[in-house]
C-alpha cells in the first residue's frame, strides 16, 4: 500500500476509487472497499480510497477535541489490510472546500482516471455538497464511468456509522463500539509518569499521553487487552478523575494496570484494546476500599478475558 498526501502526488491511469473520511473505519466501511477491491483485482486495477484530514466538520463546524477514532496513519493500515493499494490522505482545508462538484470530479479524474466510483447512499461531494447520487450518475452517464452505490449496514437495527462509534464510546459501551467496528476499539499512548498512586497500593499502572484529538470511551473501569512490544497481555484499565484521593484529576487520566507483567514502560508507546466495561468509577472512603474493588475488578477482569480467549480459541478450531 501507497500512503500518499495530496492528490497531486498521483497520477494513475486507471482504477477504481471510493471518496470519503471514513474514520474508525467500521463495518460499513468494510463492506463498501471490499467490494471495490473485489472488482478492482477482477479488472486488474488498482483500489484507491481518497480520505481527507482534518475532517471536513472540523473544518466547517469547528468540532472540538476528542473526536477522531483513529489517526489518518491508523486509517490507512486498516484500509491497507482490506486490500486497498493506493489510500491518499488529503489535507481538507476552506479553500477545498469551495470547490464545485463538476470541477472536484475534473480534478479526480485528470489524477486518478478512474473507470468506477464506489460511494455509500448518503455521500456527496463539492461545495455545499451539491455533487450527491443524482448528480453523479449524470455526471457518469456523461463521463464514461461507472457508479456503485452500496447500501448501509445496519447492527441492531441502527445504521453504522463513525458517528455511533463515537457516541458508544463516549458512554463507555465499548461492547458496541466493537460491535459496529468489527473489532474492539483499541487506543495507542506513550506511557508518561503519574502520581504512583497505584505502585503505592500495590497495583501499578502505566499512565498513557494520548493524542488530544482521539475519541476515548467514557470514564469507567475495564477489562481489556494491552499490547507491548508485539505482546498481549490482560489488563484492567481506569479512565477518569480519581476521585477517591485528594486533589482529584481536573480532566481525564488513562491508566492501566497489565496483569502478570513487569517491566519499565516509561516512555515507550502501548495499544489498549477495550473488551468489556466492568463499572463506574466512583468515590470509595478511602485507599483500602478502592484496593479491594481493584482486586475485584482484576479478577473479574481475568474471568472475562479468559472466556473470550477460549470462545476465540473454539472459533479457529
Amino acid at each position: 500500500m501507497q500512503h500518499l498526501h495530496d492528490l497531486s502526488q498521483v497520477n494513475l491511469p486507471a482504477c477504481q476509487v471510493t471518496i470519503g473520511s471514513f474514520d474508525g473505519v467500521h463495518r460499513g466501511h468494510q463492506v463498501l472497499v471490499r467490494e471495490m477491491v473485489d472488482s478492482a483485482r477482477g479488472n486488474g486495477l488498482p483500489a484507491v480510497v481518497l480520505t481527507f484530514f482534518p475532517h471536513p466538520s472540523v473544518v466547517l463546524r469547528g468540532r472540538t477535541p476528542a473526536f477522531y477514532i483513529n489517526t489518518p496513519e491508523e486509517k490507512a493500515q486498516l484500509l491497507a489490510e482490506l486490500g486497498v493499494e493506493f489510500v491518499i490522505t488529503q489535507r481538507f482545508d476552506l479553500e477545498l472546500s469551495r470547490i464545485r462538484a463538476g470541477d472536484f470530479l475534473e480534478l479526480l479524474r485528470r489524477h486518478l482516471a478512474f473507470t468506477t466510483l464506489w460511494i455509500g447512499e448518503d455521500f456527496a461531494l463539492g461545495y455545499q455538497r451539491e455533487g450527491n447520487r443524482l448528480f453523479l450518475a449524470k455526471a457518469a452517464r456523461h463521463d464514461g464511468f461507472r457508479l456503485q452505490v452500496v447500501a448501509p449496514m445496519n447492527v441492531g437495527g441502527e445504521v453504522v456509522s463513525s458517528t455511533r462509534v463515537r457516541e458508544a464510546l463516549r458512554s463507555g459501551d465499548v461492547s458496541r463500539a466493537a460491535s459496529y467496528l468489527g473489532r474492539p476499539f483499541s487506543l495507542p499512548g506513550v506511557v508518561v509518569r503519574g502520581s504512583a498512586r497505584g505502585a503505592k497500593l500495590g497495583i501499578p499502572t502505566a499512565n498513557l499521553s494520548i493524542w488530544e484529538e482521539r475519541a476515548f470511551p467514557g470514564a469507567g473501569v475495564y477489562a481489556c487487552v494491552v499490547e507491548v512490544a508485539g505482546k498481549r497481555f490482560k489488563a484492567v484499565t481506569n479512565i477518569g478523575v480519581r476521585p477517591t484521593f485528594e486533589g482529584n484529576d481536573p480532566s481525564p487520566v488513562v491508566e492501566t494496570h497489565i496483569l502478570d507483567f513487569s517491566g519499565d514502560l516509561y516512555g515507550k508507546e502501548i495499544r489498549i484494546e477495550f473488551i468489556v466495561r466492568l463499572r463506574d468509577e466512583r468515590r470509595f472512603p478511602g485507599p483500602e476500599a478502592l484496593l479491594a474493588q481493584i482486586e475485584k475488578d482484576i479478577q473479574r477482569a481475568r474471568e472475562i478475558l479468559d472466556m473470550r480467549k477460549e470462545a476465540e480459541d473454539d472459533g479457529k478450531g
